[in-house]
């Protein structure tokens, strides 16, 4: 198993940043699983194996869904950017903007 997740000696690392690292790694390979579970969708033609690779890709939308929580959870001013932004109607960008303002009040 390879260490690419780390940019700096993993010896000198604390174990909550190399826990941070394998869970960043994790949500990297969810989203490419619910990519490439996309591709394939958009061009099976037999519908159960299309039911069958929709429900697969529902899971890893949980599993992106878990360790994004996870990461929100541990640092508080991902918490409030990310706020500010998913599940909000309005324009996107202002969203963020109002997330910015926010974060630096912490």
């Amino acid at each position: 198993m390879g260490f690419e997740q780390y940019h700096e000696p993993a010896n000198e690392l604390s174990q909550q940043t190399r826990t941070f690292a394998r869970i960043i790694a994790s949500l990297n390979e969810e989203c490419e699983a619910i990519n490439w579970y996309e591709q394939r969708i958009s061009v099976e033609q037999d519908e159960e194996a299309k039911r069958i690779m929709q429900h697969a890709q529902e899971e890893e939308f949980l599993h992106f869904s878990m360790d994004l929580e996870l990461l929100l959870r541990r640092h508080p001013k991902w918490r409030v950017a990310a706020q500010s932004i998913l599940f909000k109607s309005g324009d996107i960008i202002a969203n963020a903007e109002r997330g910015e303002d926010a974060e630096e009040k912490m």
